[in-house]
């Protein structure tokens, strides 16, 4: 069965094509290029992919009446998360503080910011790249409560001010737990923890260690909530658990 995303006017396919397969995409979508997307690598989440129609790899990609604008070959882009981008637009409500640890493009931060609109999101990015591309995004979408930080989130010269905390990771998302909780306001707040789990591990694994760092830092566990976002591999899958803490 022929796959493929169109990401404003490139497609992205994760395997080879034949011609005909190339012919019948370009006339179907009109796109100008396609893309193999292999995957994404480093802490910079940088994209590998092969150019297999076309030159042009940078575009304006519109979702949910939000415009962003990137280039495959230098940012990421999620091809399975787009639920869960609508369901973060809608997660905050005003007045909030919010913190988007791995903001990329603006991948959660622009919908939130337009439609939640809460008082402020920093959105902190450390891949430059996309750190520009999340500048350029909030000026098209023309924003003015998100605040583009970049950096290392866990060098951020800023503590007790979230009242909600997006961790839009995975693999490694753990070892941010500790300063995603330093973020959170004295009194708590929601993490919005990704990870790769095995199915039969999301509370043991992924509760688990909410739960135990709420603990090192003085909080504990009150609700939560997960989701399946996609399947990651055989076995395993991209989860996020919505975790509503408090101060102990």
């Amino acid at each position: 069965m022929l796959k493929y995303q169109k990401v404003g006017d490139i497609v992205l396919v994760k395997r080879d094509l034949s011609q005909e397969e190339i012919e019948y995409i370009v006339n179907k979508t009109r796109c100008k290029t396609i893309v193999k997307y292999r995957g994404i690598v480093g802490d910079r989440r940088k994209p590998e992919v092969e150019v297999i129609y076309g030159s042009e790899t940078e575009t304006i990609h519109r979702e949910y009446n939000c415009l962003f604008k990137l280039d495959v070959r230098k940012v990421m882009w999620s091809m399975g998360n787009i639920e869960e981008r609508k369901r973060m637009a809608h997660i905050s409500s005003p007045g909030e503080v919010v913190v988007d640890m791995f903001a990329g493009i603006g991948y959660f931060s622009i919908p939130m910011a337009k439609y939640s609109r809460p008082r402020r999101i920093y959105g902190v990015e450390i891949n430059p790249e996309a750190y520009n591309y999340l500048e350029e995004n909030i000026r098209l979408n023309k924003l003015e409560n998100v605040v583009p930080i970049l950096g290392d989130n866990r060098e951020l010269d800023l503590e007790n001010i979230a009242h909600r905390v997006v961790m839009g990771y995975v693999l490694k998302t753990r070892f941010f737990l500790d300063k995603a909780f330093q973020l959170l306001k004295e009194e708590g707040g929601v993490i919005h923890y990704h990870d790769t789990l095995p199915e039969k591990a999301f509370y043991s694994e992924g509760v688990y260690n909410i739960m135990k760092t709420a603990k090192d830092h003085n909080y504990k566990l009150t609700s939560y909530g997960i989701r399946r976002i996609k399947k990651y591999a055989p076995g395993v899958w991209h989860v996020v658990i919505d975790a509503k803490v408090k101060r102990r």
